[in-house]
């Protein structure tokens, strides 16, 4: 092995976060708004894209409930 302690790895604090926005800076310039506004939009598509399929099981439950309650009316 390497000898490094894994501990020297984890969860960068407040000081790191301004070091990693800095280099962002420098690397990305005016292309950073434009990226992170991507970022964002691809998220909220995300987010529609699992409430359709979230909606999309609700009504094949709705569906099988009613299948259900039809069988289950036996006379």
């Amino acid at each position: 092995m390497l000898g490094i302690p894994i501990g020297w790895f984890g969860i960068p604090g407040g000081f790191e976060w301004i070091i990693i926005l800095v280099i962002a800076l420098l690397i990305f310039g005016k292309r950073l708004p434009g990226t992170m506004r991507s970022i964002g939009k691809g998220f909220v598509e995300f987010k529609k894209g699992l409430k359709g399929v979230k909606d999309e099981v609700d009504e094949a439950e709705e569906e099988v409930k009613k299948i259900d309650d039809e069988d289950v009316d036996v006379k």
